[in-house]
Protein backbone atom coordinates (compact mmCIF):
# COMPACT_ATOMS: atom_id res chain seq x y z
CA UNK A 1 0.00 0.00 0.00
CA UNK A 2 1.35 3.41 -1.00
CA UNK A 3 1.71 5.43 2.21
CA UNK A 4 1.06 8.64 0.32
CA UNK A 5 -2.48 7.52 -0.44
CA UNK A 6 -3.57 6.52 3.06
CA UNK A 7 -6.31 8.80 4.36
CA UNK A 8 -8.11 9.37 7.61
CA UNK A 9 -11.73 8.27 7.72
CA UNK A 10 -14.89 8.34 9.82
CA UNK A 11 -17.66 5.77 10.09
CA UNK A 12 -17.66 2.39 8.36
CA UNK A 13 -15.22 2.27 5.45
CA UNK A 14 -13.87 -0.73 3.56
CA UNK A 15 -10.13 -1.22 4.13
CA UNK A 16 -9.32 -0.93 0.41
CA UNK A 17 -11.09 2.45 0.30
CA UNK A 18 -8.46 4.02 2.52
CA UNK A 19 -6.27 4.13 -0.60
CA UNK A 20 -7.45 6.71 -3.14
CA UNK A 21 -6.96 5.08 -6.54
CA UNK A 22 -7.65 8.17 -8.67
CA UNK A 23 -5.49 10.97 -7.34
CA UNK A 24 -4.87 14.58 -8.30
CA UNK A 25 -3.42 13.61 -11.69
CA UNK A 26 -6.85 12.26 -12.61
CA UNK A 27 -8.21 15.65 -11.58
CA UNK A 28 -5.80 17.34 -13.99
CA UNK A 29 -6.82 14.93 -16.77
CA UNK A 30 -10.44 16.14 -17.18
CA UNK A 31 -9.28 19.68 -16.43
CA UNK A 32 -6.91 19.65 -19.41
CA UNK A 33 -9.41 17.98 -21.73
CA UNK A 34 -11.87 20.67 -20.72
CA UNK A 35 -9.35 23.36 -21.62
CA UNK A 36 -8.90 21.67 -24.99
CA UNK A 37 -12.65 21.71 -25.68
CA UNK A 38 -13.04 25.28 -24.47
CA UNK A 39 -10.06 26.64 -26.41
CA UNK A 40 -11.31 24.90 -29.56
CA UNK A 41 -14.68 26.60 -29.06
CA UNK A 42 -12.99 30.01 -28.94
CA UNK A 43 -11.02 29.38 -32.14
CA UNK A 44 -14.19 28.34 -33.95
CA UNK A 45 -15.71 31.78 -33.37
CA UNK A 46 -13.35 33.05 -36.07
CA UNK A 47 -12.25 30.04 -38.12
CA UNK A 48 -15.75 28.53 -38.27
CA UNK A 49 -18.30 31.26 -37.61
CA UNK A 50 -16.22 33.98 -39.31
CA UNK A 51 -16.61 36.52 -36.47
CA UNK A 52 -13.67 38.82 -37.23
CA UNK A 53 -13.74 40.49 -33.83
CA UNK A 54 -12.32 37.27 -32.37
CA UNK A 55 -9.46 37.01 -34.85
CA UNK A 56 -6.90 38.31 -32.27
CA UNK A 57 -7.42 35.21 -30.08
CA UNK A 58 -8.42 32.54 -32.62
CA UNK A 59 -4.93 31.32 -33.47
CA UNK A 60 -3.76 31.57 -29.88
CA UNK A 61 -6.72 29.42 -28.82
CA UNK A 62 -5.95 26.89 -31.54
CA UNK A 63 -2.31 26.51 -30.50
CA UNK A 64 -3.29 26.39 -26.81
CA UNK A 65 -5.70 23.54 -27.56
CA UNK A 66 -2.83 21.56 -29.10
CA UNK A 67 -0.55 22.30 -26.14
CA UNK A 68 -3.18 21.09 -23.68
CA UNK A 69 -4.07 18.06 -25.82
CA UNK A 70 -0.49 16.79 -26.07
CA UNK A 71 -0.18 16.95 -22.27
CA UNK A 72 -3.30 14.85 -21.57
CA UNK A 73 -1.77 11.45 -22.44
CA UNK A 74 1.35 12.30 -20.41
CA UNK A 75 -0.80 12.86 -17.33
CA UNK A 76 -2.52 9.51 -17.70
CA UNK A 77 0.73 7.66 -18.41
CA UNK A 78 2.33 9.24 -15.34
CA UNK A 79 -0.54 7.98 -13.22
CA UNK A 80 -0.16 4.39 -14.42
CA UNK A 81 2.07 2.10 -12.44
CA UNK A 82 3.35 0.56 -15.67
CA UNK A 83 2.85 3.13 -18.46
CA UNK A 84 4.60 0.83 -20.94
CA UNK A 85 1.51 -1.39 -20.79
CA UNK A 86 -0.75 1.34 -22.13
CA UNK A 87 -0.04 0.24 -25.69
CA UNK A 88 -1.81 -3.03 -24.89
CA UNK A 89 -5.14 -1.21 -24.71
CA UNK A 90 -4.58 0.05 -28.26
CA UNK A 91 -3.47 -3.29 -29.69
CA UNK A 92 -6.12 -5.45 -28.00
CA UNK A 93 -8.99 -3.05 -27.27
CA UNK A 94 -12.10 -3.93 -25.30
CA UNK A 95 -14.83 -2.11 -27.20
CA UNK A 96 -17.29 -2.57 -24.33
CA UNK A 97 -15.08 -0.52 -22.00
CA UNK A 98 -15.25 3.28 -22.04
CA UNK A 99 -11.74 3.42 -20.58
CA UNK A 100 -10.09 1.47 -23.37
CA UNK A 101 -11.56 3.72 -26.06
CA UNK A 102 -9.83 6.87 -24.82
CA UNK A 103 -6.66 6.20 -26.80
CA UNK A 104 -8.58 6.05 -30.07
CA UNK A 105 -10.66 9.16 -29.34
CA UNK A 106 -7.62 11.16 -28.25
CA UNK A 107 -5.53 10.06 -31.23
CA UNK A 108 -8.31 10.85 -33.71
CA UNK A 109 -8.98 14.31 -32.28
CA UNK A 110 -5.26 15.14 -32.11
CA UNK A 111 -4.90 14.32 -35.81
CA UNK A 112 -7.92 16.53 -36.61
CA UNK A 113 -6.47 19.37 -34.54
CA UNK A 114 -3.05 19.09 -36.23
CA UNK A 115 -4.73 19.11 -39.64
CA UNK A 116 -6.72 22.20 -38.68
CA UNK A 117 -3.55 23.99 -37.57
CA UNK A 118 -1.76 22.94 -40.76
CA UNK A 119 -4.36 24.58 -42.99
CA UNK A 120 -4.62 27.66 -40.75
CA UNK A 121 -0.87 28.36 -40.79
CA UNK A 122 0.11 26.99 -44.20
CA UNK A 123 0.43 30.40 -45.84
CA UNK A 124 2.47 31.70 -42.94
CA UNK A 125 4.79 28.70 -43.10
CA UNK A 126 5.31 29.23 -46.84
CA UNK A 127 6.24 32.86 -46.28
CA UNK A 128 8.62 31.91 -43.51
CA UNK A 129 10.25 29.26 -45.71
CA UNK A 130 10.76 31.83 -48.46
CA UNK A 131 12.59 34.36 -46.35
CA UNK A 132 14.38 32.06 -43.88
CA UNK A 133 17.83 30.58 -44.32
CA UNK A 134 19.61 27.41 -43.26
CA UNK A 135 17.91 24.89 -41.00
CA UNK A 136 15.02 27.22 -40.31
CA UNK A 137 14.21 27.34 -44.03
CA UNK A 138 14.07 23.54 -44.31
CA UNK A 139 12.06 23.33 -41.09
CA UNK A 140 9.29 25.55 -42.44
CA UNK A 141 9.44 23.89 -45.85
CA UNK A 142 8.88 20.56 -44.11
CA UNK A 143 5.90 22.02 -42.24
CA UNK A 144 4.34 22.97 -45.57
CA UNK A 145 5.11 19.51 -46.99
CA UNK A 146 7.29 21.37 -49.52
CA UNK A 147 4.30 23.14 -51.02
CA UNK A 148 5.09 26.71 -52.10
CA UNK A 149 1.75 27.69 -53.62
CA UNK A 150 -0.03 30.66 -51.98
CA UNK A 151 -2.07 31.77 -54.96
CA UNK A 152 -5.64 32.96 -54.54
CA UNK A 153 -6.90 29.55 -55.63
CA UNK A 154 -4.66 27.75 -53.13
CA UNK A 155 -5.77 30.00 -50.28
CA UNK A 156 -9.42 29.49 -51.22
CA UNK A 157 -8.78 25.74 -51.17
CA UNK A 158 -7.25 26.05 -47.68
CA UNK A 159 -10.19 28.05 -46.36
CA UNK A 160 -12.74 25.66 -47.84
CA UNK A 161 -11.12 22.65 -46.20
CA UNK A 162 -10.62 24.55 -42.95
CA UNK A 163 -14.35 25.19 -42.78
CA UNK A 164 -14.98 21.47 -43.11
CA UNK A 165 -12.34 20.44 -40.60
CA UNK A 166 -13.62 22.92 -38.01
CA UNK A 167 -16.91 21.01 -37.83
CA UNK A 168 -15.14 17.76 -36.98
CA UNK A 169 -12.77 19.60 -34.66
CA UNK A 170 -15.48 21.08 -32.47
CA UNK A 171 -17.41 17.80 -32.43
CA UNK A 172 -14.24 15.89 -31.57
CA UNK A 173 -13.17 18.29 -28.83
CA UNK A 174 -16.50 18.26 -27.01
CA UNK A 175 -16.99 14.57 -27.73
CA UNK A 176 -13.64 13.81 -26.12
CA UNK A 177 -14.50 15.77 -22.99
CA UNK A 178 -18.08 14.49 -22.96
CA UNK A 179 -16.58 11.02 -22.95
CA UNK A 180 -14.79 11.89 -19.69
CA UNK A 181 -18.10 12.95 -18.16
CA UNK A 182 -19.66 9.73 -19.44
CA UNK A 183 -16.99 7.67 -17.64
CA UNK A 184 -17.95 9.18 -14.30
CA UNK A 185 -21.73 9.24 -14.83
CA UNK A 186 -21.75 5.57 -15.88
CA UNK A 187 -20.21 4.40 -12.57
CA UNK A 188 -23.42 3.55 -10.72
CA UNK A 189 -21.57 2.32 -7.63
CA UNK A 190 -20.75 5.94 -6.73
CA UNK A 191 -23.84 7.97 -5.89
CA UNK A 192 -21.84 11.20 -6.13
CA UNK A 193 -20.96 10.46 -9.77
CA UNK A 194 -24.05 8.71 -11.10
CA UNK A 195 -26.02 11.67 -12.46
CA UNK A 196 -27.66 12.33 -15.80
CA UNK A 197 -26.36 15.91 -15.75
CA UNK A 198 -22.69 15.01 -15.31
CA UNK A 199 -21.91 14.90 -19.04
CA UNK A 200 -23.66 18.23 -19.70
CA UNK A 201 -21.93 19.90 -16.75
CA UNK A 202 -18.54 18.65 -17.91
CA UNK A 203 -19.04 20.01 -21.43
CA UNK A 204 -20.46 23.40 -20.41
CA UNK A 205 -17.83 23.94 -17.70
CA UNK A 206 -15.18 23.00 -20.27
CA UNK A 207 -16.25 25.97 -22.38
CA UNK A 208 -16.00 28.15 -19.26
CA UNK A 209 -12.44 27.00 -18.53
CA UNK A 210 -11.38 27.35 -22.17
CA UNK A 211 -12.81 30.85 -22.48
CA UNK A 212 -11.18 31.89 -19.22
CA UNK A 213 -7.81 30.38 -20.19
CA UNK A 214 -7.76 32.07 -23.60
CA UNK A 215 -8.78 35.43 -22.10
CA UNK A 216 -6.04 35.19 -19.50
CA UNK A 217 -3.39 34.10 -22.01
CA UNK A 218 -4.42 36.87 -24.41
CA UNK A 219 -4.00 39.52 -21.71
CA UNK A 220 -0.68 38.07 -20.55
CA UNK A 221 0.73 37.70 -24.07
CA UNK A 222 -0.37 41.18 -25.10
CA UNK A 223 1.09 42.69 -21.94
CA UNK A 224 4.37 40.82 -22.42
CA UNK A 225 4.64 41.92 -26.06
CA UNK A 226 3.49 45.44 -25.15
CA UNK A 227 0.82 45.28 -27.81
CA UNK A 228 -2.64 46.80 -27.62
CA UNK A 229 -5.45 44.62 -26.32
CA UNK A 230 -8.48 44.50 -28.58
CA UNK A 231 -11.18 45.56 -26.13
CA UNK A 232 -14.04 44.58 -28.43
CA UNK A 233 -12.64 41.06 -28.54
CA UNK A 234 -12.01 40.93 -24.79
CA UNK A 235 -15.46 42.28 -23.95
CA UNK A 236 -17.07 39.74 -26.30
CA UNK A 237 -15.20 36.87 -24.68
CA UNK A 238 -16.23 38.18 -21.26
CA UNK A 239 -19.87 38.16 -22.35
CA UNK A 240 -19.68 34.55 -23.55
CA UNK A 241 -17.88 33.58 -20.37
CA UNK A 242 -20.66 35.15 -18.30
CA UNK A 243 -23.37 33.24 -20.19
CA UNK A 244 -21.68 29.85 -19.88
CA UNK A 245 -20.63 30.50 -16.26
CA UNK A 246 -24.26 31.23 -15.34
CA UNK A 247 -25.38 28.10 -17.18
CA UNK A 248 -22.74 26.01 -15.38
CA UNK A 249 -23.73 27.43 -11.99
CA UNK A 250 -27.36 26.65 -12.73
CA UNK A 251 -26.65 23.06 -13.80
CA UNK A 252 -24.42 22.33 -10.81
CA UNK A 253 -27.07 23.76 -8.49
CA UNK A 254 -29.80 21.67 -10.12
CA UNK A 255 -27.67 18.54 -9.86
CA UNK A 256 -27.08 19.05 -6.13
CA UNK A 257 -30.72 19.94 -5.41
CA UNK A 258 -31.83 16.88 -7.39
CA UNK A 259 -29.51 14.67 -5.36
CA UNK A 260 -30.93 16.03 -2.12
CA UNK A 261 -34.54 15.87 -3.30
CA UNK A 262 -34.30 12.23 -4.40
CA UNK A 263 -33.08 11.38 -0.90
CA UNK A 264 -31.76 7.99 -1.90
CA UNK A 265 -30.23 5.59 0.56
CA UNK A 266 -27.18 7.17 2.16
CA UNK A 267 -28.22 10.79 1.60
CA UNK A 268 -27.68 11.48 5.31
CA UNK A 269 -24.03 10.51 4.95
CA UNK A 270 -23.65 12.62 1.81
CA UNK A 271 -25.11 15.67 3.54
CA UNK A 272 -22.87 15.13 6.56
CA UNK A 273 -19.88 14.93 4.21
CA UNK A 274 -20.88 17.99 2.15
CA UNK A 275 -21.63 20.09 5.22
CA UNK A 276 -18.48 18.81 6.95
CA UNK A 277 -15.10 18.14 5.30
CA UNK A 278 -16.26 19.28 1.86
CA UNK A 279 -18.04 22.46 2.91
CA UNK A 280 -15.28 24.97 2.22
CA UNK A 281 -14.10 23.64 -1.13
CA UNK A 282 -17.66 22.93 -2.36
CA UNK A 283 -19.76 25.88 -1.22
CA UNK A 284 -17.07 28.49 -0.57
CA UNK A 285 -14.51 27.86 -3.34
CA UNK A 286 -16.50 26.16 -6.10
CA UNK A 287 -19.76 28.08 -5.80
CA UNK A 288 -19.06 31.41 -4.10
CA UNK A 289 -15.48 32.34 -5.02
CA UNK A 290 -15.32 30.42 -8.28
CA UNK A 291 -18.81 31.02 -9.67
CA UNK A 292 -20.88 33.74 -8.00
CA UNK A 293 -18.09 36.33 -7.74
CA UNK A 294 -16.80 36.00 -11.34
CA UNK A 295 -20.37 36.03 -12.69
CA UNK A 296 -20.94 39.26 -10.76
CA UNK A 297 -17.73 40.74 -12.18
CA UNK A 298 -18.63 39.70 -15.71
CA UNK A 299 -22.13 41.09 -15.33
CA UNK A 300 -20.57 44.38 -14.25
CA UNK A 301 -18.39 44.39 -17.39
CA UNK A 302 -21.46 43.92 -19.55
CA UNK A 303 -23.85 46.19 -17.62
CA UNK A 304 -21.51 49.15 -17.17
CA UNK A 305 -19.58 48.64 -20.43
CA UNK A 306 -16.19 48.78 -18.77
CA UNK A 307 -13.26 49.83 -20.93
CA UNK A 308 -9.54 50.43 -20.66
CA UNK A 309 -7.67 49.19 -17.63
CA UNK A 310 -10.90 48.53 -15.72
CA UNK A 311 -12.00 46.07 -18.39
CA UNK A 312 -8.61 44.31 -18.46
CA UNK A 313 -8.40 44.00 -14.66
CA UNK A 314 -11.99 42.82 -14.31
CA UNK A 315 -11.69 40.30 -17.16
CA UNK A 316 -8.41 38.97 -15.77
CA UNK A 317 -9.84 38.55 -12.26
CA UNK A 318 -12.96 36.79 -13.61
CA UNK A 319 -10.81 34.48 -15.74
CA UNK A 320 -8.59 33.43 -12.83
CA UNK A 321 -11.57 32.76 -10.56
CA UNK A 322 -13.37 30.81 -13.29
CA UNK A 323 -10.31 28.60 -13.82
CA UNK A 324 -10.19 27.95 -10.08
CA UNK A 325 -13.90 27.09 -10.08
CA UNK A 326 -13.62 24.52 -12.86
CA UNK A 327 -10.54 22.92 -11.31
CA UNK A 328 -12.27 22.70 -7.94
CA UNK A 329 -15.34 21.23 -9.60
CA UNK A 330 -13.15 18.52 -11.16
CA UNK A 331 -11.45 17.94 -7.81
CA UNK A 332 -14.75 17.63 -5.96
CA UNK A 333 -16.01 15.16 -8.55
CA UNK A 334 -12.93 12.94 -8.78
CA UNK A 335 -11.69 13.04 -5.18
CA UNK A 336 -15.07 13.75 -3.60
CA UNK A 337 -16.65 10.71 -5.20
CA UNK A 338 -13.95 8.49 -3.70
CA UNK A 339 -14.07 10.10 -0.28
CA UNK A 340 -17.66 8.91 0.14
CA UNK A 341 -17.54 5.24 1.13
CA UNK A 342 -19.38 2.68 -0.98
CA UNK A 343 -21.05 1.50 2.21
CA UNK A 344 -22.71 4.95 2.45
CA UNK A 345 -21.98 4.78 6.18
CA UNK A 346 -18.63 6.54 6.29
CA UNK A 347 -16.37 8.98 4.51
CA UNK A 348 -12.67 9.67 4.10
CA UNK A 349 -10.54 12.79 4.23
CA UNK A 350 -7.83 12.68 1.59
CA UNK A 351 -4.79 14.94 1.81
CA UNK A 352 -2.95 15.55 -1.46
CA UNK A 353 0.80 15.04 -0.92
CA UNK A 354 3.13 17.82 -2.00
CA UNK A 355 5.81 15.66 -3.59
CA UNK A 356 5.79 12.47 -5.62
CA UNK A 357 4.28 11.53 -8.96
CA UNK A 358 0.79 11.81 -7.44
CA UNK A 359 1.53 15.05 -5.59
CA UNK A 360 0.32 18.59 -6.11
CA UNK A 361 3.66 19.69 -7.57
CA UNK A 362 3.42 17.02 -10.25
CA UNK A 363 -0.12 18.17 -11.09
CA UNK A 364 1.01 21.79 -11.27
CA UNK A 365 3.98 20.72 -13.38
CA UNK A 366 1.64 19.10 -15.92
CA UNK A 367 -0.36 22.31 -16.31
CA UNK A 368 2.83 24.39 -16.58
CA UNK A 369 4.19 21.96 -19.18
CA UNK A 370 1.08 22.43 -21.33
CA UNK A 371 1.58 26.21 -21.14
CA UNK A 372 5.24 25.78 -22.12
CA UNK A 373 4.18 23.76 -25.16
CA UNK A 374 1.76 26.53 -26.09
CA UNK A 375 4.59 29.07 -25.78
CA UNK A 376 6.77 26.97 -28.11
CA UNK A 377 3.96 26.75 -30.70
CA UNK A 378 3.38 30.51 -30.50
CA UNK A 379 7.10 31.05 -31.15
CA UNK A 380 7.06 28.70 -34.15
CA UNK A 381 3.91 30.17 -35.68
CA UNK A 382 2.53 33.69 -35.70
CA UNK A 383 -0.77 34.35 -33.95
CA UNK A 384 -1.34 37.81 -35.46
CA UNK A 385 -0.07 37.76 -39.04
CA UNK A 386 -2.38 39.34 -41.62
CA UNK A 387 -2.99 36.91 -44.45
CA UNK A 388 -4.81 39.53 -46.51
CA UNK A 389 -1.50 41.30 -47.12
CA UNK A 390 -0.28 38.16 -48.84
CA UNK A 391 -2.05 39.34 -51.98
CA UNK A 392 0.43 42.16 -52.45
CA UNK A 393 3.33 39.94 -51.39
CA UNK A 394 2.34 37.24 -53.86
CA UNK A 395 2.99 39.53 -56.81
CA UNK A 396 6.71 39.49 -56.02
CA UNK A 397 7.34 36.18 -54.21
CA UNK A 398 11.08 36.59 -54.46
CA UNK A 399 11.07 39.95 -52.73
CA UNK A 400 12.28 39.47 -49.17
CA UNK A 401 11.34 43.02 -48.18
CA UNK A 402 7.77 42.45 -49.30
CA UNK A 403 7.61 39.22 -47.32
CA UNK A 404 8.83 40.92 -44.17
CA UNK A 405 6.00 43.47 -44.45
CA UNK A 406 3.35 40.78 -44.01
CA UNK A 407 3.64 41.05 -40.25
CA UNK A 408 5.11 37.64 -39.47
Amino acid sequence: MDALHVTSFAGYVYPNETVIAWTVLIVVYPYLTGLVAGASSVSVLYTGAGLKEYKPVARLALLAALGFMLTVPLVLLSHLGHPERALGAMITPNFSSAFSMFGYFAMLYTLILILEIWFEFRVYNVLQARKAKGIKKYFYRALTLFDDNISAEARAFDHAWLKRIVIFSILGAHGLHGYVGFVFSSLKAREWWSSELTIVIFVVSAIVSGLAAVMLMYVVVSTYRKSAIDQICLRGLAFYLMIFAIFTLFLEGVEFVSLVYKAKEGIELIMAYVMGPMFYRFFLVQFLIGAVIPVTILFGIWRFKLAGKKLIIAATAASVLSLIQVFMMRYNVVIGGQEISKTMRGYLQYQVPLFGIEGSLAALGAIVFSLCLTYVFVRIFSIDFDEEKVISTEKSPGNIDALSSVGI
